[in-house]
Formats: C-alpha cells, structure tokens, sequence
C-alpha cells in the first residue's frame, strides 16, 4: 500500500464524548478522494492525530496516532485521546489526558491505494505495518490549517473538582433554510462558538460580560434532535424529502459543514440525539410494517450513526440511547424515536411505549431503554444524593399542548397521539415518576427541544409525602433555527399551569404502595425566537440558571401580561446538596 500526501478533513473534527481523561475526535473524508458517491474499493482512508500543545505549552515531542476512517461509516472514524486504543504500536507510549486542561489537536487524513480484494478484512495492526510511524507526519500535521483541521479540547473536572459549578448549551431544531436563506440556519452557531471560547455571546459585548461568560464557560453543547430536516417540508411532499442514502448524506455534509457550526463543534464537546426529522415527520416504529418505510429506516440510521452516534459515548454497544458524566453531574440521554410504539387500540393510549416495549423479566432477560432509565434513577439518586440528573428527551415532557391536555385522554384520545409526545405515551410517564417518588430521586431535570418555543417549568407531585418532597423541572430549547413561527411553537399552544382553569393537565399515577399521585406544573419563559439556552448548575447556591439567546448572541427579552420587557433568564431552587 502506498499514502498520499496529508491532506484536509472533509467535515470535522468534532469534539465527542469526553471526559476527565479522554475525547473523541471524529472526521470524516474527503467526499472528492472517492471521487463519486460511494466509497473506490481501491482505496483505504486513515487518519492521523497530533496533540500540539496542552494549556498552551507546545509538546515536544508532538504525541501523534493513525486511526481508520471506515467505508461501513462513509469514510468517517473516531479516536479516544486518553484511551489504551491509541497506542497502535507495542513501541507507541500512550498519551494520557489530564483532568480540567485544554489541547490544541491537529487531524489529517490519508488515502491509501489499495490492490487487495474489497471482501479482505485488514486488522489495525497489519495495516499500520506497512505505513511509517506516524511520527512522520509531524511537521505536515503542524503545516495544516487550523482552521479546518484543528480541534481544542478541554477535558472535563475530575468529580469534586469542579468548585460546584458546570455549565452547558442546549438547543434543537436546525431548519435547512431555502434557497438563500439557507446561510440564515448557521448564523446562531456564532455566538454559541463565542461561549466556547470563553467569551461573551455577543461581539458587542464589555469586559465585564467577558469576564462573566469566562467565569461561566460551557464545558459541551446538547443538540436534543432535529440536526438534519430529512424532509423539508412534510411526509406528503415528496420534494425536498431524503429517501437515499446519498440524499442523507448531504444532509449531514450541508449541515455539519457550514461554517459557524463547525467552528463550534471543533472547541466544544458535542452530544447529539436524533428526534423525527433525522428519519420521517413523527416516525414511530409501527411504520416499519411496510417495505419503503423499512428502506427508509435502513438508511436514514445508517446515516445517523455515522454522523451524529459514532463521536458520542457508546454505553450499550449501538443502541442509540446512552449516558454520560461531568463534573459529578449525571446525564442520561433517551431515544425517544427509534424506540417508540403506537400500537394498542384506537384510543387505548396505556398500550403505547415511548422507550421500547417493556423489558421481559425472568432468568437471562436483558434491560430495555426504559429498565435503563429506571435504574439509572434509583442509583444516581444513592450514588450522588440530591446532585441535579438530567434526563435527555427530544420530546418535551412537559408542558404538553393545550389541545393534548391528560383532561381529553377520555374523551379525544387520537389529539393526544398526534402531540408526538409524552401524552400519547401515559404507561411510560408513569413508570418514569413512579421510579422517582419511590426512590426519592432528587433534582431530576429533563433537558428537550422539538417544540419551537423555548421554556422552563417547574414539576409538582402531590398526593403522599415522600411524593411532596419531590423538586423536579423541565427545561425546553428550541428552535436554533426555524423561519415559520405562524406554523407552530406560538406559546399560548402550551399549557402555562396544569391546575389552571381552561389549561387542566393533571396527570395522575399509583405509586408502589398503590397510593394517587397527581403531577402537576407551571411553566413560563416562553419565546419562540430562534434561541439555544445556557445552563449553568450552582451547588453553592442550589441553582439551576437557564438564560436564553438570540442568534446575535442578545439574551432574549419577551413581553409579559402587562407589555413590561422580561428578560428570559431563569432560575430554579433546586433541592440543596
């Protein structure tokens, strides 16, 4: 096998999953070294990785890794810094990542010619037998622009040493754009990029606003589904509608290789989850009973996992849903997509799932999503007290819509089903809070997007008093970008207070002792603006701060009942811990 020169990545790096001692880094390929749409099996792509400096010291000399970029995942790979997989040669000293430091890397790709059957397999280890040490690409590493193969990584606090304060960015929902609008779909990108490095959101902003943003540096970002709109415009159009593997691809090339996002994605850790537009508007998986739909599930999820899945963490092998850490803060991050049922009766909504069908018990069962979820609760809530837990979920958990209130489950419910939300799923709801009230889990906070209106709410269990004790919230942020606010998201669509007369949303469900509880709440902070939200957690104060942008970095202001400006800057008395 013979390498070309180094050359530039086709989309990336991305920032993934990280921790306090590691990250991965993906890339992707040069779609023109194939030359067409599909992979030359004449060719092998690999990748080669060099940490320049860490906390600005330059390294002498520059640890360096090959990693392969895979034909099964479109020419894209990953590698974990910090991980005993990167040292690729018995002779190959790893490179270990230190806890709350910050590294320049550097990543290029090579195309190998290839003479062997395409059907071969090549281990890692033969492969690199016949390339140099990759060592010597150093100086070709170094003369790459950073600015398209250049990634900064800044690890995570090691747990109790994050002096009681983490925060992140939250958002969803990337409409394409038209024609030549669609630059207008990159621009929120900007300022979310600006918080990354440690500035103020806005280019305008004084030092006393850098000051505060550096103080309050997100350590990732959470994009809670709709990346990619695979149909621009509805299921019954079929223009503008991705049904190849190809026309997913683009997508993914179109969106993650815009300028202000990938800026982003190259200084901030990035978590992904897919919702509906990643696939088919409101996909659920009873569609897959005809053979287009299969086909278009086939390939929309392939894409999936080689653009969004393959840099997060992999907890359970390829299952889309998984958790993550940072700074003893736990993060659980559903599939609310892929695995969800419409399948009972017509206006029988207790037989829907939302996480998957119920996990079967008995000798050699294995978990499902939602077994997962439930004991992730139970054990956070031993492990780490009253320290906040996030529950990742594209779809909102509440507010609901006025028009899918649990009042008309009796009476409408096929408005509930057409929500695409938690109302359409009540035996999942209840298992969820069921798990909480009798576990005593504290703080839980679920994190969501979809709905084209940002807000915040606060979750109220009564009925028992271990229910009463209970400080739950919901925080929504969406759209990053979405030019039809006449269409959806128009805040007074959503339930502002449960207990409200004209807005009733009880939901009601036994606890394991068979006792009612009622979950109730309010919520307020709405906007439909194009907006991502900024998190921060303060144990100190037993805090969580939710402040809302615009797309010129601008905190978001809205009108109340009265006209008075509002700003939407949130914040929620958590439970002390």
């Amino acid at each position: 096998m013979s390498a070309s020169a180094l050359r530039l990545p086709g989309l990336g790096p991305i920032v993934g999953h990280t921790t306090a001692t590691t990250s991965r880094i993906w890339v992707r390929a040069d779609p023109a070294t194939d030359g067409g749409d599909h992979p030359d099996p004449a060719r092998r792509t690999m990748a080669v990785v060099g940490v320049l400096s860490k906390d600005g010291v330059a390294l002498d000399p520059m640890p360096t890794a090959y990693f392969r970029l895979h034909r099964e995942f479109d020419r894209s790979g990953s590698i974990n810094l910090g991980k005993d997989e990167i040292r690729l040669r018995e002779d190959d000293a790893l490179f270990a990542l230190e806890p709350d430091s910050e590294y320049e890397v550097r990543v290029g790709c090579l195309v190998l010619d290839d003479a062997l059957d395409d059907d071969d397999e090549f281990e890692d280890d033969a492969l690199l037998g016949r390339l140099a040490h990759s060592s010597a690409w150093r100086d070709d590493l170094r003369r790459l622009d950073p600015g398209k193969a250049g990634a900064v990584v800044r690890t995570f606090p090691a747990e109790g040493r994050d002096g009681g304060r983490v925060s992140f960015l939250l958002g969803s929902c990337r409409y394409p754009g038209l024609l030549w609008k669609v630059r207008h779909s990159d621009r929120i990108f900007a300022p979310m990029a600006r918080l990354a490095e440690g500035k103020a959101a806005s280019p305008n902003a004084d030092d006393a606003e850098d000051a505060a943003a550096r103080a309050a540096r997100p350590r990732f970002v959470l994009m809670v589904g709709d990346q990619i709109y695979a149909d621009l415009f509805s299921t019954f159009v079929p223009f503008g509608r991705a049904d190849t593997y190809r026309e997913f691809r683009d997508r993914y090339l179109t969106a993650f290789g815009s300028p202000r996002i990938r800026r982003l994605m190259q200084r901030l850790p990035t978590y992904m989850i897919l919702d509906d537009h990643e696939i088919e508007d409101n996909w659920s998986q009873d569609r897959l009973g005809r053979s287009a739909k299969r086909q278009l599930f086939t390939v929309a999820v392939d894409a999936y996992l080689s653009y969004q899945w393959s840099h997060g963490p992999r907890t359970w092998g390829r299952r889309l849903y998984y958790r993550f850490d940072c700074g003893g803060l736990p993060f659980f991050v559903l599939d609310t997509r892929t695995q969800r049922f419409i399948e009972g009766p017509k206006g029988d909504l207790w037989r829907n799932s939302l996480l998957g069908r119920p996990a079967v018990s008995g000798p050699g069962s294995s978990p499902g999503q939602l077994q997962r979820l439930l004991d992730w609760l139970a054990e956070q809530q031993a492990a780490r007290g009253n320290a906040p837990k996030f529950v990742v979920t594209s779809g909102v958990f509440v507010p609901n819509p006025v028009s899918a209130r649990t009042a008309l489950a009796e009476t409408e419910p096929e408005a509930l089903e057409r929500s695409d939300g938690w109302p359409a799923f009540p035996a999942t709801r209840a298992a969820v809070l069921r798990r909480i009230v009798d576990a005593g889990v504290q703080n839980v906070v679920f994190l969501s997007g979809d709905i084209h209106c940002c807000n915040v709410a606060e979750i109220f269990l009564t009925g028992t008093p271990e229910a009463e004790r209970i400080k739950a919230f919901s925080v929504t942020s969406s759209a990053f970008y979405w030019p039809f606010p006449f269409a959806d998201g128009e805040p007074s669509d959503f339930v502002h207070d449960s207990r409200a007369k004209g807005q009733k949303d009880t939901f009601r469900f036994l606890d394991s002792r068979d006792r009612e509880v009622e979950m109730d709440y309010r919520a307020w902070n709405f906007s439909q603006d194009d907006n991502f939200s900024h998190v921060t957690v303060d144990r100190e104060a037993a805090e969580l701060r939710v402040r809302v942008y615009d797309k010129r970095g601008k905190p978001v202001d809205e009108e109340d009942g009265r006209g008075d400006k509002v700003r939407l800057d949130a914040r929620l008395e958590l439970a002390a811990w």
